[in-house]
């Protein structure tokens, strides 16, 4: 109970904190000018003018909108990232001493990962829409975070295809030691390949009033993760207890 109480007051905080940094982001936060451009290769359907067309293709500002998203978005796609290496470290610890117990809190941590992928792959299908008119680009970063999101879509795949219950833990704890590799390339990737139509994100270049609204998002956002875990680690220990009476009485009868 001392775990469910605490899923449940993080929730709240967790929730709170979310909505306090979006009210924050279209409030007092300003609009960064250090990255005010946007340049496409080909001329988009979009409502924006273009500034300039260059020999990389055609220059468009920024729009307000992608400055504001990026307050749901980015946070979001950091949780995935820390939910999956969570995920990795309890498979590693499956792996190390057999205990069904590591395998159980790697497959829920996972769920949690999946829902945040799909938040971040719709937020940011979102975002490029209205803010360039083009629903996909296959630049650095999607093209690896849709690469992990198929991973971790496959780790179910791979769960739900294997009857035995030990083979199915040991395969699917090595499958997602394998599959975390991609978070890190996925997370540095524009980093090291810059790309003219992904945002990296500067915190030093932040102004203060963008700052604390996106510190308050990401802890917000981490709360919520924990909290949608502990759920389902609860709901998972109320199912076990409940096979084991059923077992104890059929048995018993």
């Amino acid at each position: 109970m001392k775990l469910v109480k605490t899923g449940i007051v993080l929730l709240v905080i967790g929730g709170l904190l979310t909505t306090a940094a979006f009210v924050m982001a279209f409030t007092t936060a300003e609009v960064q000018r250090h990255s005010s451009t946007i340049t496409l290769p080909e001329k988009p359907d979009t409502v924006f003018q273009a500034i300039a067309h260059t020999d990389d293709g055609f220059v468009y500002p920024r729009p307000w909108f992608s400055q504001k998203i990026f307050y749901f978005h980015v946070p979001v796609g950091l949780a995935s990232f820390l939910v999956f290496g969570v995920a990795a470290f309890f498979s590693i610890r499956f792996l190390m001493t057999r205990r069904r117990e590591y395998d159980t809190k790697s497959r829920i941590a996972m769920e949690t990962t999946l829902i945040f992928v799909v938040l971040t792959m719709i937020t940011g299908v979102l975002w490029t829409r209205a803010a360039w008119g083009v629903w996909w680009q296959w630049e650095p970063r999607l093209t690896t975070y849709f690469i992990m999101t198929l991973m971790i879509i496959a780790y179910f795949v791979l769960r739900n295809s294997i009857e035995d219950e030990e083979r199915r833990a040991v395969y699917a704890a090595a499958y997602s030691c394998i599959a975390v590799v991609n978070a890190p390339i996925s997370f540095a990737v524009t980093r090291l390949i810059p790309s003219a139509s992904h945002p990296v994100v500067d915190e030093g270049a932040m102004a203060i009033s963008n700052l604390i609204p996106f510190l308050v998002a990401i802890a917000g956002m981490l709360m919520v993760g924990f909290a949608i875990y502990v759920a389902r680690m609860t709901e998972e220990r109320l199912g076990e207890r409940l096979a084991a009476l059923k077992e104890k009485f059929e048995s018993g009868s």
